[in-house]
């Protein structure tokens, strides 16, 4: 954390005009969700033999995950090369991969038809070395224990000093006073071994997502069905970190009228287009090498979507990012970050969806509307979880005289309409 800068817990209403609507979607995706374990899987997806999974998977897991790599590239960039500059948003960046990875799982409970069993990879006789999603399975639910340890400070600053339960919980005053203090002492000796281990942890599954679309080669499109698709997909969700981190910063500030972090967010930027450049140079390559060329000048589906992909999602915001001018206005952040999201979150639903091919085909796979309730759902609670966490812990930094403005409802609130 810079000197000049403070983490404190956001002041404003919680309920707005936009959370009453994602209130009511969330609950709408709960009630559904909940439905769900009654009722089975064949009830309310359109899942079935020829199309095992769908748009919980490619959306709620497999986007889910690589939108949370904000996390780990944050941590990376401010904690293991010491780019201090860049502290005032390793929390938002870290609670934004702990919400993700959180709804991650909780998607994946509703998509696994005997998810009562989701605790046996966590029993050695249950290990299976060979599997790919075993080790999605181990490194996600390590890395999201992890993310949890590295928010318990947090807690700590938050917490400490000020527990005071009422009535017959008095008692527990004390204990839980000697477990803020004893976590306060311990977790800061050992920080850094956490966030190693959570970048580690994170370019393991990151790819091995991408290693479960090279066990059916003939049931993938060639322009995705490649034996660097784990390569791609832990470039990618690199590549994806900083513009998730942006995106997040920028509608944080919108939504509680502070001014953006524009100089931070600008500079964090600049490594976007190196990213998203190498991505481009990988997918290049290895489609010369494959030599199928052609294919991505069919206009069919596939060459439309994997076309959109890669000049809306990969080209445009590499150009938007490399400009300064656009690079440091809010409007050219904004966009170029949601950019590079939407063609990340595209390429999950691509490679998991549009490029699998069953090989005995009698009809198409669209989701339900129980399918769509839910995952409109999940993302509409996380956005509601994220805005009362920071409104409780110090999560979001602000300039140091602004602080005591806006505990207070003081501070000079931004009005994004005519923000440059």
């Amino acid at each position: 954390m810079s000197g000049h800068e403070i983490a404190i817990p956001m002041r404003a209403k919680f309920f707005t005009t936009g959370t009453k609507v994602l209130l009511l979607i969330a609950l709408a995706g709960i009630a559904t969700y909940v439905y769900r374990f009654f009722v089975g899987l064949g009830a309310v997806t359109n899942l079935d033999n020829q199309y095992p999974w769908g748009l919980w998977i490619s959306i709620d897991v497999a986007s889910g995950v690589a939108l949370a790599a904000g996390g780990f590239t944050t941590a990376a960039i401010a904690d293991i090369f010491h780019k201090d500059k860049y502290h005032v948003i390793t929390r938002p960046a870290l609670l934004t991969a702990l919400l993700g990875y959180t709804f991650v799982v909780i998607g994946l409970l509703a998509d696994l038809g005997r998810w009562y069993n989701v605790w046996h990879p966590m029993l050695p006789n249950m290990w299976q070395g060979n599997s790919a999603l075993f080790e999605v399975g181990m490194c996600v639910m390590v890395y999201l224990t992890v993310l949890y340890i590295e928010f318990v400070p947090i807690v700590v600053e938050r917490f400490k000093g000020r527990v005071n339960l009422p009535g017959a919980l008095a008692g527990l005053n004390k204990l839980i006073e000697g477990l803020l203090n004893l976590a306060d002492k311990t977790l800061v000796r050992f920080t850094s071994l956490f966030i190693i281990a959570g970048v580690v942890l994170s370019c393991l599954h990151q790819s091995s997502l991408g290693t479960l679309m090279i066990i059916a080669p003939t049931k993938v499109h060639a322009l995705w069905g490649t034996t660097i698709s784990p390569l791609l997909f832990l470039m990618s969700a690199i590549a994806v970190g900083f513009p998730m981190v942006i995106f997040e910063s920028i509608l944080a500030s919108r939504s509680f009228k502070l001014k953006p972090e524009v100089n931070v967010l600008s500079s964090l930027a600049r490594y976007t287009p190196f990213l998203l450049g190498a991505y481009l140079a990988f997918k290049i390559g290895d489609i010369t090498i494959r030599e199928i060329w052609p294919l991505v000048f069919t206009f069919d589906k596939y060459s439309t979507m994997w076309l959109i992909e890669m000049i809306f999602g990969v080209i445009v915001p590499m150009i938007i990012l490399a400009i300064p001018k656009y690079r440091k206005k809010v409007a050219g952040l904004f966009t170029a970050a949601s950019l590079v999201i939407a063609g990340v979150a595209l390429n999950r639903i691509d490679a998991y969806l549009v490029a699998y091919k069953p090989l005995y085909v009698d009809h198409a796979y669209f989701p339900s509307i129980f399918e769509i309730t839910v995952t409109a759902g999940l993302i509409a609670t996380l956005v509601l979880v994220y805005r009362a966490i920071v409104m409780i812990f110090p999560i979001i930094s602000v300039p140091v005289d602004e602080a005591e403005k806006i505990k207070n409802g003081t501070h000079e609130k931004i009005n994004f309409a005519r923000w440059k």
